[in-house]
């Protein structure tokens, strides 16, 4: 699972340990601060990895560019496999733009 600084929490980052799910989620400057000015009673650092960082980053751009198709956006589709054409057809689009 990948997210950005709003879901840095301690809270958050509980919640997602505790159900053995992985992040990359960054830790804010203030929050890493306060935790070094804190030392051993701050906590562990957090598992941040920029590489997978950006490869969220990459699929949250593709998603938003997808999304520029109306059918996508808006999803008048009501039936699943007719939505993942509509899905896949504004794939291939992209991927002939490029």
């Amino acid at each position: 699972m990948g997210g950005d600084k709003a879901y840095s929490s301690h809270r958050n980052r509980r919640y997602l340990r505790r159900r053995q799910i992985k992040h990359t989620i960054p830790e804010p400057r203030d929050q890493r601060a306060n935790r070094k000015r804190r030392g051993s009673k701050g906590g562990r650092p957090t598992g941040f990895t920029s590489e997978i960082y950006k490869r969220r980053n990459e699929v949250e751009r593709t998603i938003n560019r997808l999304k520029n198709s109306r059918a996508v956006a808006t999803r008048y589709d009501k039936r699943a496999h007719v939505f993942h054409g509509t899905v896949t057809a504004a794939a291939v689009r992209l991927w002939l733009q490029s």
